[in-house]
């Protein structure tokens, strides 16, 4: 885990730094129902030279699955798609559409920010490289969140100059609010 300033921070870490790391120019999927915090980091990619495709979705806000399978190409270099809409409440088809990407050596990132405490968030069922966070959410306090980032997963920080986070994140952590936040997840899952 990566603590970062907010759900808006660790998703634009997981997209531009996902993406920056590989150093080359690629393709980029994401849905036209996602929060500014994944659409603008996407066309900002698009804007460094980047390929973006902007998925629809149908009646009820959800993506087809299979038209993300038709949409990945050889040079895709990551998916993100949000868990839960923060607007309709909608339920992405996460797990199928991780092991799509998967498949294809596709990394998949999903903003979790609306999910969690709402539904069950388990990185390995859901078979995600990334997912976001962010404390507010579960009534902790507001600018803390955090980034899962698998093992394998190579980032570029977005942020440079004090070697928190592992390098991955400069900058002095919020120590009240990451306790605040570990308190929050306590007492909404432990109870």
């Amino acid at each position: 885990m990566i603590f970062t300033g907010g759900g808006t921070e660790a998703n634009n870490l997981a997209i531009a730094g996902a993406v920056r790391a590989l150093g080359r120019r690629g393709h980029i999927v994401t849905s036209a129902v996602e929060h500014p915090a994944v659409l603008d980091p996407c066309r900002a990619l698009e804007a460094e030279g980047h390929e973006l495709t902007i998925l629809p979705v149908d009646h009820e806000g959800r993506i087809d699955s299979a038209e993300l399978g038709g949409a990945l190409r050889d040079d895709t270099v990551l998916v993100s798609i949000m868990l839960a809409s923060n607007e309709t409440g909608t339920i992405q088809p996460i797990a199928e559409c991780a092991t799509l990407a998967r498949e294809r050596g596709v990394l998949f990132h999903t903003d979790a920010v609306q999910a969690l405490g709402k539904i069950p968030l388990d990185v390995e069922e859901l078979g995600v490289n990334l997912l976001s966070i962010s404390s507010h959410k579960v009534y902790g306090p507001k600018g803390v969140g955090a980034l899962y980032r698998r093992k394998s997963v190579v980032i570029q920080p977005l942020i440079h100059g004090g070697g928190q986070e592992s390098d991955l994140r400069s900058g002095t952590e919020n120590v009240p609010g990451i306790v605040g936040f570990g308190k929050a997840c306590e007492w909404r899952f432990v109870g």
